[in-house]
């Protein structure tokens, strides 16, 4: 039988060891790292059944490593481990799409446990409620899983994976002002090929599937100085 794969993102070397020791004794494969960017592109390149992840980590932190892998469709359950223990912060972890928030100091037994039944979500098909392959708004709908949108003609048109990227982070951020230099980190990665023109031209077509004047929008905003948010 096939062992489960766990991807560990954990800078204290103690702990980091520690957790992957106790979880190889369960017969899980873990494959394991300290910063927030090698996360990303070890999760780029290969299948995991979970992830464990700190928050607070050198390179990308962990909310920022979450929120990425989900724009990308990454629905690998994640964990995270983390010494922020108060409410806000587990809310913060939750909505950027973690499934599960342990606060540190935590047992052993209880990581443990919480991992084996993760996976078992996962693998009975039990989707967490943050995920959603679907968004329907004034304007249209948007399938992300698909990979196409129904405008506000009631027209069908497929999308490329970076657009329905973007329509994802926009969306998960609804109100919020969000930088070109986030997107471009979120959406792109780390290509430096990529320029915020690209950005723009998205937005572009966005707003003729969606907006009833694509000069004076209603869903896809213009923030001068910072770059674009999206209302419903």
């Amino acid at each position: 039988m096939e062992k489960y794969r766990i991807l560990l993102i954990e800078d204290e070397i103690q702990l980091n060891q520690l957790i992957q020791l106790n979880l190889e004794m369960e017969n899980y494969t873990v494959v394991s790292c300290n910063n927030g960017i090698s996360a990303l592109q070890i999760a780029q390149e290969q299948a995991f059944d979970l992830i464990i992840s700190d928050i607070m980590l050198p390179g990308m932190d962990g909310l920022t490593f979450c929120e990425s892998i989900r724009i990308q469709g990454n629905k690998t359950p994640l964990m995270f481990i983390s010494a922020k223990s108060s409410s806000k912060e587990r809310i913060e972890g939750l909505k950027v799409g973690a499934n599960d928030y342990l606060p540190k100091p935590f047992d052993l037994e209880e990581l443990l446990l919480r991992t084996k039944n993760l996976i078992a979500q996962k693998e009975s098909g039990v989707k967490p409620l943050a995920e959603s392959s679907e968004y329907t708004f004034q304007s249209g709908t948007v399938k992300f899983d698909a990979f196409e949108i129904i405008n506000r003609s009631g027209e069908t048109h497929r999308l490329s994976k970076k657009e329905i990227m973007l329509l994802k982070l926009l969306i998960a951020r609804e109100g919020e002002a969000i930088s070109r230099e986030e997107i471009m980190d979120k959406v792109w990665g780390y290509d430096i090929f990529t320029s915020s023109r690209t950005i723009d031209n998205l937005i572009t077509n966005f707003r003729k599937h969606f907006e009833k004047d694509s000069k004076h929008p209603e869903h896809f905003h213009s923030v001068r100085g910072i770059g674009y948010k999206f209302t419903a």
